[in-house]
């Protein structure tokens, strides 16, 4: 496990790296990045993109998501993984922002996590971008990240490394953190090619370390 002065150094190069990451779900207001958020699970932000590109020209409040059919709104979302169950949820938040909030999406972590297909990550995700309150949302890359740094333990739950990484990062740095990582995750810390052999923290990384010695 790294220790304090290891982590800042992670920290520190991140940034370096990745200075102007931020969420990468193209929204205007904090409706849209619920919804856009919503639609991202198990797929990837570029897809997303592409579909709300015209599906936020079509709707732009939750009363448009319900004026129509679920089998319209099942089809104008149709290119994204889990189309069906995710029509379905987006409809219930929709609902459920209309009956309890009027309409406006609720800066609360928990009270977001009561939407429906809201879970903690992308509440923690609405919370940081569209409302700046300090959050580590734990996606497959920061929970990837934050593992084979040794960070947190491999054996760590989601939870678990949110917890831990809210412990070891200083909570102004949380939300830059998160997108830091989730960079570092997607373009460099890659899931089947990581760059080890390029990457400034591997004299750090004993999971890059490992890596280097089974290639040589």
């Amino acid at each position: 496990m790294l220790n304090k002065s290891q982590i800042r150094y992670c920290l520190d190069v991140m940034a370096e790296m990745f200075p102007e990451a931020e969420c990468e779900l193209v929204h205007e207001n904090p409706f849209e990045l619920v919804i856009a958020v919503s639609l991202s699970a198990q797929c990837t932000d570029a897809l997303v993109n592409k579909v709300t590109k015209d599906l936020f020209k079509k709707y732009k409040t939750p009363e448009d998501y319900l004026a129509v059919s679920l089998d319209e709104l099942q089809q104008d979302i149709k290119s994204i993984g889990l189309y069906r169950n995710k029509a379905k949820n987006i409809r219930k938040l929709c609902e459920t922002l209309i009956d309890e909030y009027g309409g406006e999406v609720p800066r609360d972590k928990d009270e977001l996590e009561r939407l429906a297909g809201v879970g903690r990550k992308t509440a923690n995700v609405v919370a940081s971008v569209a409302f700046k309150v300090p959050a580590i949302a734990v996606d497959t890359h920061v929970e990837r990240v934050s593992k084979r740094l040794g960070i947190c333990k491999w054996k760590d739950s989601v939870l678990e490394v949110e917890k831990t990484l809210m412990r070891k990062v200083p909570e102004e740095e949380w939300s830059d953190t998160h997108h830091r990582m989730i960079f570092f995750g997607r373009y460099h810390c890659k899931a089947k090619n990581p760059q080890c052999d390029i990457c400034p923290l591997l004299e750090v990384c004993r999971e890059g370390q490992k890596r280097m010695k089974r290639m040589a």
